[in-house]
């Protein structure tokens, strides 16, 4: 596969991505639960949207033929993906995040 037909194919410098936290893993982590943020609500827009054009008869014909209902399914699915815009914030230091003090932790393992 041509690399150049995939532009939604990025390379990441690793280095800069674990800069925040000192910890790629940590990063990774921190972006991945950002971007699961970003997918619910962008699945909410769609369905929102889509829901609009909802109807109460089951028509074969007329799901076939919602052109506008196809071009906003069309629009969603060219989008950027969640985790780029995720990786895109949190390297712009836009992603608010702390780590837990040694007494939150320590009440958590108390509790279980």
């Amino acid at each position: 596969m041509n690399m150049a037909t995939q532009p939604s194919i990025v390379t990441r410098d690793i280095d800069k991505i674990a800069a925040p936290t000192g910890n790629v893993y940590e990063s990774v982590s921190i972006v991945s639960k950002r971007a699961r943020q970003i997918s619910v609500k962008m699945k909410e827009e769609l369905n929102n949207k889509l829901s609009e054009f909802a109807s109460t008869v089951d028509n074969l014909e007329e799901v076939f033929e919602n052109r506008e209902q196809i071009e906003i399914s069309r629009f969603y699915e060219r989008m950027p993906k969640p985790t780029s815009f995720a990786i895109d914030e949190f390297l712009e230091g836009k992603i608010v995040f702390r780590r837990p003090s040694e007494d939150e932790l320590q009440t958590t393992v108390n509790e279980l």
